[in-house]
């Protein structure tokens, strides 16, 4: 499966938006903050729930939630939080504008946020980005990066916004022994490659179909996709078609490792940390977990842990759920 629905975040049954809010209150109101509680309440409830707690907020007190909780915390801990209450889109769109902002480009998030969506979530973040920023995110995109990675980018983002990765649609087995052979006659069968093939193909169609185009790809060429994109093509495009490919196999394995590159070396990524412990809690934050596991034979929580301190630590292990 390239995407297990296994979320450590699902909610509270019993939910109620006004009380919850009473107890945030609560919590920043007068001498010193209540960190704990800030936590408990706000890594249990799913974005719905916290996105009515902010709407009780200001209906109760006239103040914006996320305002009061910037003013009361700091550090990598606000950033958690502050990452908890914003809708998904909005803040992965935030995120996408700050990796292109300012001097250089961040174009491994580029690639972790944008070529590991479904083509739905990719439209939602087109949406998002344009009504945020009064910019298209292509136009910014291309703008910030070049060549064959940049036609990639573009093309998933069109085709998302198009919705041409039709995830609903059954598999086209006919058409993925074409596609399969037509990515092998672009790179492996002639000298040089043929990227333009490599990006139509793996941006446009949808996830249940690249599985069956790849399973293809090896009965034609005896290895498989991944082995020919790192044997034929490089850079920054490796990099971005081989996150396609990995993702369509197992996502939750290819987050895992992106999560270990956070936090292994000198200092943590800990942008990367947040954005992909809160950005995967209500989706498939399980597997992942137990993908690290298997992949580097230690707990996620173990490891985050190690890396993080205080409020931060607290906020973040309580997002991974039970051991």
């Amino acid at each position: 499966m390239a995407f297990q629905r296994e979320p450590t975040v699902v909610g509270v049954p019993h939910f109620n938006a006004a009380e919850d809010a009473a107890a945030l209150r609560a919590a920043m109101k007068g001498f010193g903050t209540d960190e704990q509680a800030i936590i408990d309440i706000l890594t249990s409830r799913n974005n719905q729930q916290r996105q009515a707690i902010s709407q009780a907020f200001t209906h109760e007190y006239g103040r914006d939630l996320i305002e009061d909780l910037k003013s009361e915390l700091g550090g990598h801990f606000e950033d958690v939080i502050v990452a908890l209450m914003m809708p998904p889109a909005e803040y992965l769109c935030k995120e996408l504008n700050k990796c292109m902002e300012g001097l250089g480009t961040d174009e491994d998030t580029l690639v972790e946020i944008l070529c590991t969506r479904t083509k739905r979530e990719i439209a939602e973040i087109v949406d998002t980005y344009e009504r945020m920023y009064d910019r298209p995110l292509a136009e910014h995109m291309c703008s910030e990066t070049s060549g064959d990675f940049r036609r990639l980018l573009t093309l998933i983002v069109v085709s998302g916004s198009k919705g041409a990765r039709d995830e609903e649609a059954g598999v086209d087995a006919d058409k993925a022994r074409e596609d399969a052979q037509a990515l092998y006659d672009a790179g492996e069968a002639k000298w040089g490659t043929d990227e333009e093939v490599f990006n139509r193909i793996l941006a446009h169609e949808s996830f249940a179909q690249l599985r069956q185009i790849f399973e293809e790809y090896k009965n034609i060429s005896g290895r498989t996709i991944e082995q020919a994109i790192k044997a034929e093509i490089d850079g920054e495009l490796k990099d971005a078609l081989s996150a396609i490919v990995e993702c369509v196999e197992n996502a939750s394995a290819w987050f895992a490792t992106r999560l270990r590159k956070a936090m292994q070396g000198l200092g943590t990524d800990d942008r990367t940390l947040i954005r992909i412990v809160v950005s995967r809690s209500e989706q498939d934050l399980g597997a992942i977990k137990r993908e690290y596991e298997r992949l580097y034979d230690k707990t996620l929580e173990s490891e985050v842990r190690g890396e993080t301190s205080g409020d931060y630590k607290r906020a973040l292990v309580a997002l991974l759920g039970p051991v």
